[in-house]
């Protein structure tokens, strides 16, 4: 691997994310929800490499289950990208996928906001962070967080957002076996849309629930389930949207023993919190 950053020869990053608390705060009238959260950044990704086409073309080099190369977020970015600065070079995306689909772990998001890094770096670009920050938000809420470069306290439908330093931690994370579809969350009608909102120096530990999971766990029972046997061991929680869920712990040795008591049936990976996104120096 080449030592510069813009190389080509590289792998890039794209980390998955966890909500310590989610509150839904109201709802504007173009229907987006508003939202107060903290989004943290753990050291499990998914991985990128890029090589560069002649042809002007934006392509996949392996398909993911489900996902057409339309759809999929990374080649999204960098169609956007392409059609934002008139660039007429073209990129083919190998996507190495770590982060469970439909898991609340952000990892399409993390996906495109990694793509908007190297691309603007290995196009020779030149947009500013908050030039891609603008282009982010036009693939989802969640996408501008990964270019923030750090943990942040988030406000609006995911895009204002303050750094917050959070202490070090380890994570135990289950993956239940579905894929919660966001929209079908945030349009049921049991959903609470009216917490109160808070201020980042309300932010501490065991602060505040998700309001998304009462509504993610009735409509899916495996859910509730794991979230279940995973509170046997400390505060856990759904990240996001689900399908995923969570418990911290000060020690990696703690988030692993309660990982080697998992019932073989159900599956999960252990992660250390991160204090940066891997990519924020470039």
């Amino acid at each position: 691997m080449k030592s510069t950053v813009a190389s080509w020869d590289r792998d890039w990053p794209a980390p998955a994310k966890l909500n310590l608390f989610l509150h839904v705060v109201g709802r504007r009238d173009d229907g987006y929800h508003l939202l107060q959260t903290v989004f943290r950044l753990i050291d499990y990704s998914d991985h990128l490499r890029f090589t560069p086409r002649g042809d002007g073309l934006v392509r996949h080099t392996r398909s993911l289950p489900g996902v057409s190369d339309e759809t999929e977020l990374s080649a999204r970015a960098a169609r956007l990208l392409q059609a934002e600065t008139g660039s007429s070079k073209g990129v083919d995306i190998d996507l190495q996928k770590n982060i469970p689909m439909g898991g609340g772990l952000g990892g399409g998001s993390s996906d495109a906001a990694t793509a908007l890094i190297a691309l603007n770096k290995l196009w020779d670009l030149g947009l500013s962070r908050d030039q891609l920050a603008r282009l982010a938000l036009r693939l989802g809420a969640d996408v501008p967080f990964f270019l923030f470069g750090a943990n942040a306290f988030a406000e609006g439908i995911g895009e204002r957002l303050s750094p917050i330093e959070l202490r070090p931690a380890w994570y135990t994370v289950l993956v239940p076996p579905v894929a919660v579809p966001t929209p079908a969350v945030f349009a049921d009608p049991s959903l609470t849309r009216d917490s109160k909102t808070v201020t980042i120096s309300g932010f501490s530990e065991g602060f505040g629930r998700n309001d998304l999971e009462p509504v993610v766990c009735r409509q899916y029972p495996v859910v509730a389930a794991h979230l279940s046997w995973l509170k046997k061991f400390g505060d856990a929680r759904m990240s996001g949207s689900g399908a995923c869920v969570f418990a911290e712990f000060p020690a990696e040795s703690q988030a692993r023993s309660v990982l080697a008591k998992m019932p073989k049936e159900l599956r999960g990976f252990v992660a250390p919190g991160l204090a940066r996104h891997p990519l924020a120096e470039v």
